[in-house]
């Protein structure tokens, strides 16, 4: 024989020579769940080393992270007064803002914040917009998002990451950035988000499940990945600066191909579910935890993304694993 590929997979030197994907900690973005309230750090049962953090228990553990490479967050809000306008997502002193506004003060430059912007954990109904005649009124729900990405970028977030599915948000939120002086306040689209049953335990985290009726008249049909080109490419024409694909593990396909079509920078994010099942797992001494969970941060970049948005992030780095 002439080839012989396993030439190059002699042993661990050569191996690493010739590897094909690279992880690193920079592609990493660690999420965190904020309530209202002082001195609580509360446990997520769904998901076990996930909590809920009052803006000053989150002070002191991003604190923990930065020390561990952890620089970029993105920041989640539960708890809020819930109304059918959602009035509360874009309050001054929401508590999203507040912790922008903690989190700047305290880490400035060395902290890299992203905001989620939805209406589903500010609503009665738990939906990711407003409701008209048991339907979710686009066009209104595009005034809400706009108000609340231009509060958390006044609060001084680095980057706004809108995740409701609505038609023309990322235009209509570039436009009232820009308009307000926001032109360097960047947009991170979750721009294919797919409605399925890999949000379960996320739901219990944000406590933002809808009371009736589903998502999957904004959020896409997980059966459409031509149609996911398509939302992508929107999001892309209207400004969107970086476009994810979520969730991530069962949509491998969809990252590589968007990353075929795009020259911007491809986000996935590896759902609550994703994480729970390997953690559950786990604990039943089923899989090895590490050797899991690197397997599949592999595949989401070799599938094409160069960040990565991940439950797993702050165990990775404290644990060496990276």
């Amino acid at each position: 024989m002439i080839s012989r590929p396993r030439r190059t997979r002699k042993n661990p030197i050569i191996r690493e020579m010739v590897a094909e994907t690279r992880l690193s900690k920079d592609m990493f973005i660690y999420p965190y769940f904020v309530v209202p309230g002082a001195g609580i750090k509360h446990p997520i049962d769904a998901m076990p080393g996930i909590n809920h953090f009052s803006v000053d228990e989150l002070v002191k553990d991003v604190e923990q992270g930065l020390k561990v490479g952890v620089n970029k967050i993105l920041l989640f809000g539960v708890g809020e007064n819930k109304t059918e306008d959602a009035s509360s997502s874009y309050a001054e002193h929401s508590v999203v803002a507040d912790a922008v506004r903690a989190l700047k003060s305290k880490f400035g430059e060395d902290l890299y914040v992203i905001t989620d912007v939805c209406t589903c954990a500010y609503t009665t109904h738990g939906h990711c917009g407003i409701i008209h005649n048991d339907y979710v009124d686009n066009d209104e729900t595009l005034e809400v998002l706009t108000k609340m990405a231009l509060t958390h970028a006044q609060a001084g977030a680095d980057m706004v990451a809108p995740s409701d599915m609505m038609d023309g948000r990322i235009l209509a939120m570039r436009e009232g950035l820009d308009a307000h002086g926001f032109v360097n306040t960047a947009i991170m689209s979750y721009a294919v988000k797919f409605a399925g049953a890999y949000y379960g335990p996320f739901r219990e985290a944000a406590n933002s499940a809808p009371n009736k009726g589903d998502r999957k008249s904004y959020q896409m049909d997980y059966r459409n990945g031509r149609e996911a080109m398509k939302e992508a490419e929107l999001d892309e024409m209207e400004g969107a600066d970086i476009l994810m694909v979520k969730p991530a593990l069962a949509y491998l396909d969809v990252i590589s191909n968007l990353r075929a079509q795009t020259n911007l920078p491809v986000a996935c994010y590896n759902v609550s579910a994703e994480y729970s099942m390997v953690k559950a797992a786990a604990q039943n001494g089923w899989i090895d935890e590490q050797k899991l969970t690197l397997e599949n941060m592999y595949a989401f970049a070799r599938a094409g993304a160069n960040i990565i948005i991940s439950y797993h992030t702050r165990e990775m780095f404290e644990k060496g694993w990276l």
